[in-house]
């Protein structure tokens, strides 16, 4: 039940791009197990025509793919580090051609809508959802600024570059002097 709530809508992308379902159909008849820690285990197999199924309860695992479930929204983002941190065993060059092909699906939003709320209502809410992306962005990114600056202005918890630079130079400068004073006391002792 739980693995056909979950391939509706990752089918629904391999239909919407063809070139997905076609990579995925040299994989019929293998099995898959999706791990994401520490809520879902599931095993789906690859159909003929490119598409994942619930696997049968007696298919052997061909691979497992395992990640956790902190790692979702990166995946979503398609962030590439998110897939490094991805364990894989078993078949490689399927589970590789499993990830391979998530990475390049992106879901068309505003053509799924627009079969629902029209084309118009469709292409205004996809644009809402962008602004709203990019304002969250912006604001982040302004609140860092503006704490980092905080920080190294009115409350010093951070470095500037500058003095950071400087101390590094000082203390090159002080290893240095450090070094003829041994050579200076050596030449003494001799």
């Amino acid at each position: 039940m739980l693995a056909t709530f979950a391939l509706a809508p990752f089918n629904h992308l391999l239909r919407s791009e063809s070139w997905a379902s076609k990579r995925l159909r040299p994989y019929a008849g293998k099995t898959v197990r999706f791990c994401i820690l520490p809520f879902l285990d599931i095993n789906l197999t690859v159909h003929a025509s490119g598409e994942l199924l619930a696997a049968m309860s007696c298919a052997t695992i061909d691979t497992t793919i395992t990640l956790d479930l902190g790692l979702l929204p990166c995946l979503l983002a398609h962030d590439e580090e998110a897939y490094r941190k991805i364990s894989i065993s078993g078949d490689s060059a399927f589970a590789e051609e499993l990830l391979r092909i998530s990475k390049n699906l992106h879901w068309d939003m505003e053509q799924d809508l627009s079969g629902i709320i029209g084309d118009i209502l469709a292409h205004r809410v996809v644009k809402a959802s962008e602004d709203l992306k990019q304002w969250h962005n912006k604001t982040i990114r302004n609140l860092s600024e503006t704490l980092v600056e905080y920080w190294m202005e009115e409350q010093p918890l951070l470095a500037k570059s500058i003095h950071v630079h400087g101390f590094i130079s000082e203390v090159g400068a002080l290893r240095s002097d450090v070094e003829q004073l041994e050579k200076r006391i050596e030449k003494i002792i001799r």
